[in-house]
């Protein structure tokens, strides 16, 4: 088993690394490997559409999206840790994940095991958190849930140490991530995957 961990903070040691590494802590008591990587404070530009990537086979834009999407697609769970700009995920985290998962949107994820951490000074977590389900949730990847939202709270770097229950809620998500992956894994050896249709693609206009 193995999860792939993105720190969208571009604060490489900030509060949203603390919730990540309260996670991986139990991901390696849980004998799961992880690798986190920082994106955080790279320069990714936007999605522009061009749909060149179901030619090309990755994004038009060869930076670190392009370096991600194997390791992300081989990744039996997914994790993005992000902090609360605006009552959203920032701006790097979205235009990573927008390019991430368009370009890599023909690859069956039904199985992969996601899920997503905001961490914030007061309000707005919930709003970030939802943007990042939506995510998993058009790929078919399983949403992995806590005792509570998945959020901590801080300010200035080191704060979130502070926040007893929202490090609970990333050690408690970490232990049922590893639970759904494990299920998974031998429910498509037991019963394969389920069947998968043609995709019916249409607009409000035809």
């Amino acid at each position: 088993m193995k999860v792939l961990l993105v720190n969208g903070s571009p604060k490489a040691k900030g509060n949203t690394s603390i919730a990540l590494d309260e996670m991986v802590k139990v991901f390696a008591e849980e004998g799961v490997e992880t690798e986190t990587i920082q994106i955080g404070n790279k320069v990714i530009r936007g999605c522009t559409a061009c749909a060149q990537c179901f030619k090309l086979g990755k994004c038009v834009f060869d930076d670190v999206v392009n370096e991600v999407a194997p390791k992300f697609l081989a990744a039996d769970g997914f994790v993005v840790g992000t902090p609360v700009y605006y009552a959203s995920p920032n701006g790097t985290t979205l235009a990573f994940l927008d390019r991430l998962f368009y370009s890599t949107f023909t690859t069956y994820k039904f199985g992969m095991v996601g899920a997503g951490v905001v961490v914030s000074r007061r309000g707005g977590a919930t709003a970030a958190y939802d943007v990042l389900n939506k995510y998993f949730g058009i790929t078919g990847m399983t949403i992995a849930t806590s005792q509570y939202w998945n959020m901590v709270y801080g300010l200035k770097p080191g704060e979130a140490i502070q926040d007893a229950e929202g490090l609970q809620t990333m050690r408690t998500l970490a232990r049922n991530m590893t639970f759904l992956m494990r299920s998974i894994a031998l429910g498509k050896e037991q019963f394969g995957l389920p069947k998968r249709e043609q995709w019916i693609a249409t607009h409000f206009i035809r």
